[in-house]
C-alpha cells in the first residue's frame, strides 16, 4: 500500500535499442524507492538500462532488457543507495542500445518524501 508521501514521475526512452539518455526533472525532494518500466515492441538482443541522479549512478538500479518475449514485458527495480533526490534533481535513464529493433520503454519512478 502506498503512503501519501509517495509521488510518481514518468519518463520514456524513445528507442531502447539506440544508445541514448533520457532525463526528467524532480519536483520535490525524497528518494527513489522503486522504478517500473515496460517495453512496447519486440526486440532482439539485450539492452542494459541504468539510472543516475545528477550524474551519480543509483545502486542496484539496473534493468537487463532481455528480448525474449519483450513486447509488453514489465520490469521493476528497487535502488538500495545513492537514490536521494532534491527539488530540481535530474534523473537520467541510460540505455546502452544493446538490443535491435526500435522500441519505446516507458518508465515510472516512485519517490517517497
Amino acid at each position: 500500500m502506498r503512503t501519501l508521501n509517495d509521488y510518481f514521475i514518468t519518463s520514456a526512452i524513445p528507442d531502447v535499442s539506440a544508445s541514448s539518455s533520457t532525463f526528467v526533472t524532480v519536483p520535490d525532494a525524497g528518494r527513489i524507492i522503486k522504478i517500473f518500466a515496460n517495453n512496447k515492441a519486440t526486440t532482439t538482443g539485450t539492452a542494459a538500462i541504468t539510472f543516475e541522479i545528477d550524474g551519480v549512478a543509483c545502486t542496484s538500479a539496473a534493468i537487463s532488457h532481455v528480448a525474449s518475449g519483450s513486447a509488453g514485458k514489465k520490469y521493476s527495480v528497487e535502488p538500495t543507495a545513492l537514490n536521494e533526490v532534491l527539488e530540481g534533481s535530474l534523473i537520467e535513464a541510460i540505455t546502452n542500445g544493446g538490443s535491435t529493433n526500435a522500441s519505446k520503454m516507458e518508465i515510472t519512478y516512485v519517490i517517497r518524501r
